[in-house]
């Protein structure tokens, strides 16, 4: 974990009450796909945590919907706007799990980190396979960047407005055979996915974090191993060590 400041470079409404913004600064923290960034906001007293989609050493992407005051603050930033940011938190995605076609699976905003992993999984060579869960198509996002990449990118949607009618595990007939899959989104798609997928796998949990970094055990979960912190233990952990039953 380091403190810096980032400066914002960019922010665009992508969808319906949904952003992303382009920051620079020292992001060389940030080593695996699915770690996440810590914004401190003026007039706020928590930090707010967001997921990276995307980084180098000198730039991160994250990509948020405006869901109370700090995104709401967030999502009227302009370019120079300064944040104090807490990088490289949690522990991210291990894609020496993944076998050569590995499924990512990702439900509304839980798919924006699913971005830089299928990325750095195309650079090892693999064969990722993606799937995008929204209510409806004003709620869609990345579907441009997705198939940009040349991977297989389907998308599920509640009203049928886009892709395929209903939610991500409609769509799984349809991929065929993978090899471990990846996932981040809803937690009652993240258990139903964990029931039907055959293979292993990993999921990225989401939690009302008050410091971020392991500190104030605010966002602590029961696992198989006894009480883990979300964020710093996860936010990503094996579909074998999470007890759904503990999760509604």
């Amino acid at each position: 974990m380091k403190q810096t400041i980032l400066t914002v470079t960019n922010q665009t409404r992508i969808a319906d009450g949904v952003y992303k913004m382009t920051l620079s600064g020292d992001c060389t923290e940030i080593k695996r796909p699915g770690q996440f960034v810590n914004f401190a906001l003026d007039g706020l007293f928590l930090r707010r945590p967001i997921s990276v989609c995307d980084s180098s050493g000198d730039s991160v992407t994250v990509i948020y919907k405006t869901v109370g005051a700090g995104t709401e603050k967030m999502a009227q930033m302009t370019a120079g706007d300064r944040l104090d940011t807490l990088v490289g938190l949690g522990n991210g995605f291990d894609t020496s799990k993944s076998g050569d076609r590995p499924l990512l699976v990702g439900g509304g905003c839980g798919l924006p980190p699913l971005y830089k992993l299928c990325k750095d999984l195309l650079r090892e060579g693999k064969r990722p396979v993606v799937i995008g869960g929204f209510n409806s198509k004003k709620d869609a996002f990345l579907e441009d960047e997705f198939n940009s990449l040349g991977v297989e990118y389907r998308i599920s949607t509640v009203d049928g407005s886009l892709g395929k009618r209903g939610f991500v595990t409609d769509v799984l007939p349809e991929t065929g055979s993978y090899t471990f899959f990846y996932s981040c989104g809803p937690i009652v798609m993240m258990k139903n996915l964990s029931a039907l997928c055959p293979t292993s796998g990993e999921v990225s949990l989401e939690a009302r974090m008050g410091c971020g970094f392991g500190a104030c055990m605010g966002c602590t979960c029961e696992t198989v191993s006894g009480g883990k912190r979300i964020c710093k233990d996860g936010p990503v952990f094996q579909k074998e060590e999470v007890l759904w039953q503990n999760f509604q």
